[in-house]
Protein backbone atom coordinates (compact mmCIF):
# COMPACT_ATOMS: atom_id res chain seq x y z
CA UNK A 1 0.00 0.00 0.00
CA UNK A 2 2.95 2.48 0.56
CA UNK A 3 4.37 1.64 -2.30
CA UNK A 4 1.23 2.51 -4.44
CA UNK A 5 0.85 5.58 -2.40
CA UNK A 6 4.63 6.58 -3.23
CA UNK A 7 4.06 5.76 -7.13
CA UNK A 8 1.22 8.23 -6.92
CA UNK A 9 2.54 10.91 -5.62
CA UNK A 10 5.99 10.23 -8.27
CA UNK A 11 3.31 10.47 -10.99
CA UNK A 12 1.32 13.50 -9.91
CA UNK A 13 4.69 15.23 -9.70
CA UNK A 14 5.56 13.83 -13.07
CA UNK A 15 2.59 15.61 -14.41
CA UNK A 16 2.58 18.93 -12.78
CA UNK A 17 6.23 19.65 -13.80
CA UNK A 18 4.68 21.00 -17.61
CA UNK A 19 2.82 23.99 -16.73
CA UNK A 20 -0.83 23.14 -18.18
CA UNK A 21 -2.88 24.89 -16.55
CA UNK A 22 -0.78 28.16 -16.55
CA UNK A 23 -0.61 28.20 -20.15
CA UNK A 24 -4.05 27.12 -20.58
CA UNK A 25 -5.31 30.21 -18.32
CA UNK A 26 -2.92 32.74 -20.06
CA UNK A 27 -4.59 32.45 -23.53
CA UNK A 28 -8.11 31.84 -21.83
CA UNK A 29 -7.54 35.02 -20.08
CA UNK A 30 -5.53 36.29 -23.20
CA UNK A 31 -2.65 37.55 -20.49
CA UNK A 32 0.70 37.16 -22.11
CA UNK A 33 2.43 37.18 -18.94
CA UNK A 34 0.80 33.96 -18.07
CA UNK A 35 2.38 32.05 -20.87
CA UNK A 36 5.82 33.49 -20.93
CA UNK A 37 6.64 32.95 -17.22
CA UNK A 38 7.22 29.67 -17.85
CA UNK A 39 9.30 29.95 -20.99
CA UNK A 40 13.16 29.82 -20.92
CA UNK A 41 15.36 33.22 -21.27
CA UNK A 42 15.11 33.20 -24.96
CA UNK A 43 11.64 32.11 -26.88
CA UNK A 44 11.19 31.00 -30.21
CA UNK A 45 7.97 32.60 -31.31
CA UNK A 46 6.48 32.26 -34.55
CA UNK A 47 2.84 34.15 -34.77
CA UNK A 48 1.21 34.00 -38.28
CA UNK A 49 4.31 33.30 -40.38
CA UNK A 50 6.12 36.16 -38.77
CA UNK A 51 9.24 33.74 -36.84
CA UNK A 52 12.08 35.21 -34.35
CA UNK A 53 13.72 34.40 -31.23
CA UNK A 54 12.98 36.79 -28.42
CA UNK A 55 13.53 37.52 -24.54
CA UNK A 56 10.93 37.03 -21.94
CA UNK A 57 10.04 40.90 -22.21
CA UNK A 58 9.86 41.26 -26.27
CA UNK A 59 7.69 37.64 -26.19
CA UNK A 60 5.53 38.81 -23.81
CA UNK A 61 4.83 42.03 -25.44
CA UNK A 62 4.64 40.46 -28.96
CA UNK A 63 2.04 37.77 -27.60
CA UNK A 64 -0.01 40.56 -25.90
CA UNK A 65 -0.35 42.29 -29.31
CA UNK A 66 -1.56 38.87 -30.63
CA UNK A 67 -4.52 38.94 -28.24
CA UNK A 68 -5.45 42.62 -28.50
CA UNK A 69 -5.94 41.87 -32.20
CA UNK A 70 -7.62 38.42 -32.15
CA UNK A 71 -8.98 38.73 -27.94
CA UNK A 72 -10.58 35.03 -27.01
CA UNK A 73 -11.39 33.56 -24.11
CA UNK A 74 -11.71 29.92 -25.03
CA UNK A 75 -8.42 27.83 -25.53
CA UNK A 76 -8.10 23.67 -24.94
CA UNK A 77 -5.20 21.48 -25.50
CA UNK A 78 -5.60 18.41 -27.97
CA UNK A 79 -2.76 16.95 -27.38
CA UNK A 80 0.00 16.04 -25.10
CA UNK A 81 3.11 14.39 -25.77
CA UNK A 82 4.86 12.05 -23.81
CA UNK A 83 7.72 13.65 -21.96
CA UNK A 84 10.89 12.20 -22.89
CA UNK A 85 14.59 13.73 -21.58
CA UNK A 86 15.04 15.40 -24.61
CA UNK A 87 11.71 17.62 -24.42
CA UNK A 88 7.88 17.17 -25.19
CA UNK A 89 5.32 19.42 -27.75
CA UNK A 90 1.37 19.72 -26.95
CA UNK A 91 -1.02 21.23 -29.11
CA UNK A 92 -4.28 23.39 -28.72
CA UNK A 93 -6.97 25.02 -29.78
CA UNK A 94 -7.23 29.12 -29.18
CA UNK A 95 -11.34 30.76 -30.28
CA UNK A 96 -11.42 34.63 -31.06
CA UNK A 97 -14.23 36.01 -31.67
CA UNK A 98 -14.20 34.62 -35.13
CA UNK A 99 -10.97 32.41 -36.15
CA UNK A 100 -9.93 29.22 -34.65
CA UNK A 101 -6.13 28.91 -34.40
CA UNK A 102 -3.52 26.13 -33.78
CA UNK A 103 -0.82 26.36 -31.00
CA UNK A 104 1.83 24.34 -30.59
CA UNK A 105 4.14 24.48 -27.51
CA UNK A 106 7.72 22.54 -27.64
CA UNK A 107 9.15 21.90 -24.10
CA UNK A 108 12.70 21.21 -22.86
CA UNK A 109 13.56 20.06 -19.31
CA UNK A 110 15.80 22.13 -17.29
CA UNK A 111 17.95 21.32 -14.55
CA UNK A 112 15.33 21.49 -11.65
CA UNK A 113 13.56 18.12 -13.50
CA UNK A 114 10.77 20.63 -14.57
CA UNK A 115 10.05 21.83 -18.21
CA UNK A 116 10.48 25.15 -19.91
CA UNK A 117 8.79 26.35 -23.04
CA UNK A 118 10.84 26.57 -25.68
CA UNK A 119 8.87 27.56 -29.26
CA UNK A 120 5.64 29.08 -29.56
CA UNK A 121 3.86 28.69 -32.57
CA UNK A 122 0.46 30.36 -33.52
CA UNK A 123 -1.43 29.62 -36.98
CA UNK A 124 -4.81 29.63 -38.52
CA UNK A 125 -6.71 26.30 -38.36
Amino acid sequence: MNNLFSISISTLLVVSSIPYSEIEQGFIENNASNIVLSSKDKLILNILGEEGVYSKTQSELILQNFFTKKPGNYFQFIFKGKETPEGTFAIGNYKSKSETFRVTLQFKPNSQDNYTLESLTIEKN
